[in-house]
């Protein structure tokens, strides 16, 4: 079913495309993001049942004028009177830039040169989310829990919660007039089991699907009890360094952290990137190859153009073992004279736009899994990501991980460990991979954040690799 174009946005083109032309010609550039996002999150546990709002929500316009040495941006919740704000930027920007100026040294910026193009995009799921009544999708979630409770006694409480979100975007500049529409949805099972301690497994569901993603969810409840079950008879995990081998989550997690972050090109502007003196030079194992972007693979941070209004890419961050590029958004690259990759992202309509990640992954290999795992004398084959933290500055990461499955004589055995803390140098863990499969996962449940906020959608994964890594 085709995903329909927001009503709202299709209104207020007339006015957008007015408010740009009047203001292009004064100077030089104008251009106008609208957004009309939408969506429900659905929650059942053992003490609660609701829906509520999604909290990627919004609905407003974000205008960005060339103001002469660089740009100033204005945010609208609406607009009904395009004279009201051309007169208001115009006033804003007569009463505040020379003050600005005053401030100190102003980071000068080129003014945008745009392609002329008109480009449009409506995405498709099996089951478009108001064709399933609100009672029906919590039924099934319900389901998920009594099927919980059914399987295990030692479990006392299953979280099952879907979200669906339907993305609006419509971007209007002299030249330029695109629009996109498409639905993302995601769901999240977890089981919580006691015994003498308490443990949790997970699962995650994402991708460009709309209701029918809750089919899918069913079918992860065995594995979610199952593993909760298994992490109550779990080890610590003798610190060291040892083989890994690192499923599609994990993998997708070192490429987020490592030279992703690493890699967003505002850092390069700030200086805060010890990528950018790398650029050319060998940074992992040759076997190593690692993409980001919106049209690299079809997940939640897929779509047609950026919210700068930058078409979306696959971009090659490291081409067996070369760190060849960054990621960037649109004011980066006019700073840096580089060519933009669509990675400008926005929290909502009022936030900053900033270079950020879409689908990152590590690109398959010509391994086979089974072939890894017996090559392992004495390691630990590593499941189920929990969060990860990178320093750009210094390329130092650290990933948690639910939990590790020993590897002995190239045979996994019934020792499991949990939690797992992996921490290292990013260089030395990416020049360690030794094997890679030629599997290919990306999961989009979650979120990113720059630093501590910011958050926008991002998706990670590759193939299982082979690596040498610290745990703890």
């Amino acid at each position: 079913m085709q995903v329909k174009f927001s009503d709202f946005l299709n209104a207020n083109v007339p006015m957008l495309e007015e408010i740009v032309a009047a203001l292009s010609k004064t100077y030089g550039y104008a251009s106008i993001l609208g957004s009309d996002t939408h969506g429900k999150r659905y929650l059942v546990t053992d003490v609660e049942t609701n829906i509520n709002d999604s909290g990627w929500n919004e609905r407003g316009f974000v205008l960005r004028v060339f103001n002469g040495l660089n740009y100033s941006e204005f945010s609208f919740n609406e607009i009904k009177n395009p004279s009201y704000v051309i007169d208001f930027v115009n006033d804003d920007l007569i009463n505040s830039f020379e003050k600005f100026k005053s401030h100190g040294e102003v980071l000068k910026c080129p003014c945008v040169i745009d392609e002329p193009v008109k480009s449009s995009f409506e995405g498709e799921v099996e089951i478009l989310p108001e064709d399933v009544d609100p009672g029906t999708k919590i039924e099934k979630l319900l389901k998920m829990k009594a099927r919980a409770h059914e399987l295990s006694t030692k479990i006392v409480n299953f979280w099952s919660t879907y979200e669906e979100v339907q993305v609006n975007k419509v971007f209007v500049s002299s030249k330029k007039l695109l629009r996109q529409s498409y639905i993302w949805s995601q769901g999240y099972l977890q089981a919580i089991a006691r015994a003498e301690k308490t443990k949790y497994s997970y699962e995650g569901f994402s991708g460009m699907k709309g209701v029918e993603i809750l089919d899918e969810m069913i079918h992860g409840v065995d594995k979610v009890v199952a593993e909760a079950e298994m992490l109550l008879d779990s080890e610590k995990i003798p610190p060291g360094e040892y083989d890994v081998i690192c499923a599609p989550d994990v993998a997708g997690v070192i490429a987020h952290e490592a030279f992703g972050h690493g890699v967003e090109m505002d850092m390069f502007v700030k200086n805060r990137a010890k990528a950018v003196s790398y650029l050319g030079k060998k940074v992992a194992s040759d076997l190593v190859t690692m993409h980001d972007g919106a049209i690299a693979a079809k997940q939640v941070s897929s779509y047609l153009f950026d919210d700068e209004g930058t078409f979306g890419s696959d971009t090659v961050v490291i081409d067996h073992g070369i760190l060849k590029t960054g990621i960037s958004d649109l004011m980066s690259a006019l700073r840096l004279s580089t060519k933009p990759t669509g990675n400008g992202k926005r929290e909502s309509f009022e936030r900053k736009a900033y270079s950020r990640m879409t689908n990152t992954f590590f690109a398959r290999g010509n391994d086979k899994l089974e072939d890894m795992i017996s090559s392992v004398k004495h390691g630990y084959f590593l499941e189920k990501v929990s969060s990860g933290m990178e320093d750009p500055k210094n390329w130092g990461i650290q990933c948690w991980i639910l939990y590790g499955r020993e590897i002995k004589d190239g045979e996994i055995t019934n020792k499991i460990f949990s939690p797992i803390l992996m921490t290292g140098y990013v260089p030395d863990l990416l020049n360690s991979i030794s094997m890679i499969s030629d599997d290919l996962e990306l999961s989009g449940v979650g979120s990113c954040g720059k630093g501590h906020k910011e958050f926008v959608k991002v998706s990670s994964g590759g193939p299982y690799i082979k690596a040498k890594a610290r745990l703890g």
